[in-house]
């Protein structure tokens, strides 16, 4: 079983070394890359107000989390539903070093020691659209997933949108692996081989661009290089071949 959570916060301000603390947590979690519903969301008194500039972000008022629990009543639910998760995190270092220093004003562990990895999405989203806006709502809008209800940043409704355009960038991972089956869930018996099918009957038919797609394709390879600094790959071939010939 793969089980992942994607996970967000909300703080009072930018550095936990200057003493801002996480004032919400939103968790969705991903089992097989399906969404359960098994989601936590929670709300934390920091006993310090918001920077003005957080405020206008998440807008979570001094006397709205005046009531709510301090993170230290709910550390140890929190690590027991994260225990050996993947978490997906967009600017993992932001959030992570959040959730460090909360523990560690609790002499507990970091949270690396009781997931099984962190994968940040906005590194992941850099390697596939270099040189483009790479924050959630550009995702968001880059791979139309709905954010019309984003006023304010809540950290259950970003991970929520974040499951959606995490799943979205890895599509297509998963499509040609076949699940483990056995006669527990009505599959073959543990021991038996699947038949080999044979594909050399199979003919994929191969559909050619025509010139508006090709130029759309060329344009693109031309951001791309731009991007790079000139070293994509295929413009150093091009000019290695030129030069030859």
């Amino acid at each position: 079983m793969s089980r992942q959570i994607v996970l967000d916060t909300e703080t009072t301000g930018l550095s936990p070394e200057t003493g801002d603390r996480v004032i919400e947590l939103g968790c969705v979690e991903l089992v097989n890359r399906k969404l359960t519903g098994n989601n936590l969301h929670l709300y934390f008194n920091p006993e310090r107000d918001s920077h003005p500039d957080a405020l206008r972000v998440h807008g979570l008022t001094t006397e709205f989390l005046s009531d709510k629990p301090k993170f230290a009543e709910k550390a140890q639910d929190i690590l027991a539903y994260l225990q050996d998760a993947e978490l997906i995190i967009h600017n993992a270092p932001f959030d992570v070093g959040f959730l460090n220093k909360e523990l560690s004003l609790l002499g507990l562990k970091p949270i690396t020691e009781y997931v099984a990895k962190v994968t940040d999405s906005l590194v992941m989203a850099k390697e596939l659209y270099p040189g483009k806006r790479n924050s959630l709502d550009a995702l968001c809008s880059r791979l139309e997933v709905d954010n019309s209800g984003r006023e304010l940043h809540g950290a259950l409704l970003d991970a929520e949108l974040l499951a959606d355009v995490y799943i979205n960038m890895t599509r297509g991972q998963n499509t040609l692996v076949m699940p483990d089956v056995d006669d527990d869930h009505g599959g073959q018996a543990s021991g038996e081989s699947t038949p080999a099918i044979d594909l050399r009957s199979y003919r994929l038919p191969v559909l050619q661009p025509n010139e508006q797609e090709l130029a759309a394709h060329e344009a693109y390879l031309d951001e791309v290089d731009k991007a790079s600094g000139g070293k994509t790959i295929w413009r150093v071939s091009e000019n290695v071949t030129q030069a030859v010939t």
